[in-house]
């Protein structure tokens, strides 16, 4: 792959040359952006009603962040296992203007009380994960609505307040509870005995909604009122604030969340971290995103012929399998919040870095792969952080050619199951390892610490191409899965050419240690015993499945897919 133009390299933040060059095939890349697509307008999101919210501020000449926010609003209403306002989020953003690649990093932080064991029981040992998703202490301080306060300052068209109007009016009326609601709310998570779930989600004769039911949420309509009136303080101050702090520092597992904490969370605005992979530059958020990791897993790829297979060649899922279990080993090693731990990125996307590790790519699969030791790496432990579903990932382009690529999440199904003025709150403290060391005495570059952010799997890509225009974005949601997720699609939507909704619909594998996961009933027979006999046995995977959404360029025009294990819609005007 080439490396970027002298006249590019000012657009991006930093570019990396872990795709190194090699040679390609006689045949041009199948997808070639054009600046006429950033006159459409378009919305992806999980959720139709979330997506019509979104396109209604565009209609109204809202910016791609002024619909981000309504998404969000809508979001947190109709779709409350996978994110919401009491959770956190990034958010990748192309300036058309600029023809720049911009970053907001709304992750939760831990509070000031927060200590390296406090998952650690009285034995010394970590504390159940299902224990420890539920407690007080589990909750961060929350970011997105910061961070989206933030973007909006910086590039908003409509006024605030005029942003949440549709959540909150379908708040008051009610929503109809979706097949896919409902599924979670018949599951075995441990937030569905918490009390505040089970009375939002109860009919009055003591029966648990059913998908059809209306769902009405008054308090959090009139969250929303005070949001859009007083800003992002409604939830970082004042009653709200308060009662954040009350419903966390009770019950089992208190935590140590105050009004302090609360007042003073500020999203950081970052530089992308961006590298070139075929005629794109693909940017994404730098740590504690695990956006590294996606690029390496690119670059091993780039290292193979995958390109020259497709889908239906077990060839190239195991290749994808083994390159994903060497970006794993790496990326659960080393990544982490910055501010606390030294990511050796420039180091674990060199190209003599992938070029070595992509050489332990053997004819079949062996044991676990081991972390390597990039320059710039520092000991690290061996990491443990349970990283379970619960996120939302959805795009938004207006009609200037901007376009938002958001990854959001309250962490798990639910968040900690505890609610505040109609939200669900995050657990996302439960992102970090658990115990502080390894078996060895060696640290998590993950582990917990006063003011920390947790390290996330959540990778909102945007792809621009050799001018700088916008050519496509995606992301996913899914947990530790989500590399997987998003690589898969890449691969296929520009590798192999294939629709994006096509590319996205394609059965997920995720390989990550001595585990190979993926869609059983997806592959064929003879897919799996193909995989089988070289060392990739599959078994089911996590039950929350993938949230991808992307689009792309294609002649000028946005080919837009969304998730069809989710209930997602594309509007494109």
């Amino acid at each position: 792959m080439r490396k970027l133009a002298p006249a590019l390299t000012a657009l991006v933040a930093l570019t990396v040359t872990a795709c190194a060059p090699r040679t390609r095939p006689e045949t041009p890349p199948p997808v070639a952006p054009a600046s006429a697509a950033t006159a459409q307008k378009f919305v992806v999101t999980a959720n139709p009603l979330a997506s019509e919210a979104g396109m209604a501020v565009l209609r109204r000449g809202g910016s791609a962040v002024d619909a981000a926010i309504a998404v969000q609003a809508m979001l947190s209403l109709v779709e409350p296992q996978s994110s919401g306002v009491g959770g956190g989020a990034f958010l990748t953003y192309y300036n058309a203007a600029t023809r720049k690649v911009e970053i907001y990093d709304g992750r939760e932080i831990a509070p000031a009380g927060a200590t390296p064991t406090m998952f650690m029981g009285a034995d010394g040992k970590p504390l159940p994960f299902g224990e420890a998703v539920v407690g007080g202490r589990a909750t961060g301080v929350p970011g997105a609505v910061r961070m989206l306060a933030q973007a909006h300052d910086d590039h908003g068209a409509l006024a605030w307040k005029t942003l949440f109007e549709d959540a909150e009016r379908t708040a008051r009326k009610g929503f109809t509870v979706s097949p896919r609601l409902g599924r979670f709310l018949n599951g075995s998570f441990p937030q569905l005995a918490v009390e505040d779930t089970r009375r939002y989600f109860t009919e009055k004769d003591g029966t648990l909604v059913d998908p059809g039911d209306v769902l009405r949420n008054k308090d959090y309509a009139e969250f929303l009122r005070r949001l859009a009136k007083r800003g992002p303080d409604a939830l970082y101050t004042g009653e709200t604030a308060k009662r954040i702090v009350a419903r966390t520092n009770t019950g089992a597992l208190p935590g140590t969340l105050t009004l302090a904490d609360l007042a003073g969370y500020r999203a950081v605005k970052r530089d992308p971290l961006c590298g070139n992979w075929h005629v794109y530059v693909v940017c994404v958020p730098p740590p504690p995103s695990s956006g590294v990791g996606l690029l390496e897993l690119l670059a091993l790829l780039g290292r193979t012929d995958i390109e020259k297979r497709g889908p239906a060649d077990p060839q190239a899922w195991y290749l994808f399998a083994e390159a994903s279990r060497l970006m794993y080993a790496d990326r659960d090693r080393y990544v982490g919040d910055p501010a606390f731990v030294r990511v050796p990125v420039a180091g674990l996307l060199a190209p003599s870095y992938i070029a070595d590790r992509v050489k332990l790519i053997a004819p079949l699969a062996g044991p676990a792969p081991v972390a390597g030791v990039p320059a710039g790496a520092v000991v690290a432990g061996a990491d443990t952080t349970v990283e379970p579903v619960g996120t939302s990932h959805f795009i938004v382009g207006d009609a200037r050619g901007n376009v938002v690529s958001m990854t959001t999440t309250v962490e798990s199904i639910f968040g900690t199951g505890r609610m505040v003025d109609g939200f669900f709150l995050n657990n996302q403290m439960t992102d970090f390892a658990f115990s502080p060391v390894d078996a060895d005495g060696r640290p998590a570059a993950n582990a917990v610490a006063a003011g920390k952010r947790p390290r996330s799997s959540m990778t909102p890509l945007v792809m621009i191409d050799r001018q700088g225009r916008f050519a496509g974005a995606l992301g996913s949601a899914g947990g530790n899965s989500i590399l997987a997720y998003v690589a898969k699609s890449m691969v296929a939507s520009v590798e192999w050419g294939l629709p994006m909704q096509n590319a996205l619909a394609l059965p997920n594998l995720v390989a990550r240690g001595d585990s190979f996961q993926g869609e059983m009933t997806k592959f064929t027979p003879g897919m799996l015993s193909a995989l089988a006999a070289k060392g990739v046995a599959l078994k089911p995977g996590q039950g929350e499945d993938s949230g991808l959404h992307g689009v792309i360029v294609r002649d000028g025009r946005i080919d837009g897919g969304y998730d069809p294990r989710r209930e997602g819609k594309v509007i494109v005007e």
